[in-house]
């Protein structure tokens, strides 16, 4: 292997421009000009020989050469990032990676952070909350925390919930409606749905638990779940729901807060499902030996046992 490399900076320049996806923001982030940023990666095309960035209407695009490059050298960027911290750090500090999907950090995780930060404030917590199934034998991802995801062997797994799924509303929008006694009467209202079909990590997961299966377990095979708002956020399907546009599948564990805050409601009874899925805690076997590692996970699981002791609705079977 040739031990021969091209200019730092000229792969930092390309390494910017493949998260940012245009010049100008990427010479905002490394503080230096456009005009700068081109060169640089002129520059390294010159001495690749290859073309790495091409102009798509008014945009850029990477080539398929700087696309297979562009995860290495993120992942190096990291590394050197980590390292000068390091160097930095006046008091020996430990930082800790997860990879979480962004619905359940929001409402769930982070408000819960800082009870970590406190109690262990020598490790530091990267949340990543990106739409991709990390490689943890591979990556510097510490932990990942998935939801129906097939984990292959060799990782260590801990189930921190079973999934529930109900409808929910805001209360506005339930004070709005007759009184809500019958499942009978969801044909009457909106529905709002969280479409997975685009997401990164589609295929690597158990089929969400939607409406239309929802509907066919509850009883309810001539419910038409075709109609609604759609989205492939499940947080801004939640916000839909909050701001009073219609019924969601709420997932227990992760809304629990936002139903105890009062900011959805369950308007029927007995109306919560199993799905079949869970939210693991995954990792690998070095990893877990690590004291950090082992640290954030007793703690998430005692946090997990505590919300668990809140769900107030029985599952229909």
């Amino acid at each position: 292997m040739p031990n021969w490399l091209p200019s730092l900076n000229a792969l930092r320049a390309l390494e910017a421009l493949s998260r940012c996806n245009s010049y100008r923001a990427a010479a905002e982030e490394l503080r230096v000009t456009p005009a700068a940023i081109k060169q640089l990666v002129t520059k390294l095309e010159e001495s690749l020989g290859k073309k790495l960035v091409e102009r798509q209407g008014r945009g850029i695009a990477l080539t398929e050469a700087a696309k297979i490059a562009t995860p290495d050298l993120n992942l190096g960027m990291r590394h050197l990032t980590d390292a000068v911290h390091k160097m930095r750090s006046p008091i020996e500090t430990e930082r800790l990676i997860i990879s979480v999907e962004a619905s359940l950090a929001t409402t769930w995780l982070v408000p819960r952070l800082e009870n970590f930060r406190a109690v262990n404030p020598n490790i530091n917590v990267l949340i990543d909350s990106s739409q991709r199934i990390v490689d943890l034998t591979r990556s510097d991802v510490d932990i990942a925390i998935r939801y129906g995801v097939t984990n292959p062997a060799g990782l260590v797994v801990l189930r921190l919930f079973d999934d529930l799924v109900h409808p929910a509303c805001s209360p506005s929008m339930a004070r709005q409606l007759p009184a809500l006694s019958s499942l009978d009467q969801l044909a009457d209202v909106p529905l709002i749905h969280w479409d997975m079909s685009r997401l990164p990590w589609a295929k690597e997961t158990v089929k969400w638990f939607d409406w239309s299966e929802w509907a066919k377990r509850a009883g309810l095979p001539a419910l038409d779940t075709t109609r609604g708002l759609r989205f492939n956020d499940y947080g801004l399907a939640i916000q839909a729901a909050i701001s009073g546009q219609g019924f969601v599948l709420a997932s227990w564990p992760i809304l629990q807060d936002q139903l105890d805050a009062g900011l959805l409601v369950k308007p029927f009874q007995n109306s919560a499902l199993k799905t079949g899925i869970g939210y693991d805690l995954v990792t690998t076997q070095q990893a877990r030996t690590r004291p950090a590692v082992a640290t954030f996970c007793n703690w998430i699981q005692q946090h997990a046992a505590t919300t668990q002791t809140r769900s107030h609705s029985p599952p229909l079977a």
